[in-house]
């Protein structure tokens, strides 16, 4: 999740290559996206692009990519099938890379401390300025996040993945037949539960058309400690996506009027229910 700034690259898309040209100085951003694309081209080939070449020397660091088929998934209406391919994708993401070479791969940067600390440094900001409606949704997080246990520095007790570290519906690429993952400069060795909640609580599965939590949640085998920290992964992200659009500015909004109460109402829901929540059930 990109906290402050909403865009950090540029992508040039030719018929064979894609050019990512990262923005001055984002050259730990350039280097996790390498990272993450030889990786995965060793560990599940086909799955995203195929590195070709890197320039972490330049002010303006490159990658140089394959360009895979296919189109984003957000904005569409997913079906059984493409719900299914994304899981699939993303099951094949998580297990890829094996635990001696995950244990070398650095913990993904935006990390539950560091969402912690930055909506510690947002509320004095962003909670005077904010309606009635938002306010309340805040208050109620900030409640439960100040009893929730996530600032304890005890690592969670859940198998650690590899995560791509950007929920957005967007990176993943449907071709008719399956689905293919880009977009890595936020990755990083991480959980299955937090990068779930980065798919189910990011604005594009819900803003436009909605992504079908329930089913797309049924797909995954998650242990009883996971779905705990799913559940609690899921209220952390919702809140802090209710902080990020309140940043909008109304004189030049990126998502239509009423997005922050509707995000207030989502986050309120989450917070009252229990642990059914955790596989995405009503």
């Amino acid at each position: 999740m990109t906290a402050v700034a909403w865009s950090t690259h540029t992508i040039e898309l030719n018929p064979h290559s894609v050019i990512k040209r990262f923005r001055r100085g984002s050259h730990a951003e350039c280097a996790r996206e390498w990272q993450a694309l030889t990786v995965l081209s060793a560990c599940a080939p086909g799955l995203a692009p195929v590195p070709h070449s890197v320039d972490l020397s330049a002010e303006e660091p490159v990658v140089v990519m394959s360009r895979l088929p296919g189109e984003p998934l957000r904005g569409r209406v997913l079906g059984e099938d493409q719900l299914k391919a994304l899981a699939e994708a993303t099951n094949e993401m998580y297990a890829a890379v094996p635990a001696d070479a995950l244990a070398k791969i650095p913990v993904r940067p935006g990390r539950q401390h560091e969402l912690i600390t930055r909506i510690r440094a947002w509320t004095p900001q962003i909670r005077p300025r904010v309606s009635n409606e938002v306010a309340e949704a805040m208050d109620l997080g900030l409640d439960w996040l100040a009893h929730s246990g996530l600032e304890d520095v005890t690592p969670p007790d859940v198998p650690p993945v590899f995560g791509p570290g950007d929920g957005n519906l967007a990176n993943y690429l449907w071709d008719g037949t399956r689905v293919r993952v880009v977009d890595f400069e936020e990755s990083g060795r991480s959980d299955r539960p937090f990068e779930l909640a980065e798919i189910t609580e990011h604005v594009a599965g819900w803003v436009d058309q909605p992504l079908d939590v329930e089913t797309f949640l049924h797909h995954f085998d998650l242990s009883r400690a996971e779905r705990a920290r799913l559940l609690a992964c899921r209220r952390l992200l919702a809140l802090v996506w209710l902080f990020l659009l309140s940043f909008d500015d109304p004189r030049q909004p990126r998502n239509p009027p009423g997005t922050a109460e509707r995000q207030a109402d989502r986050l309120s829901r989450l917070l009252r229910r229990g642990s059914k929540a955790a596989r995405g059930e009503s």
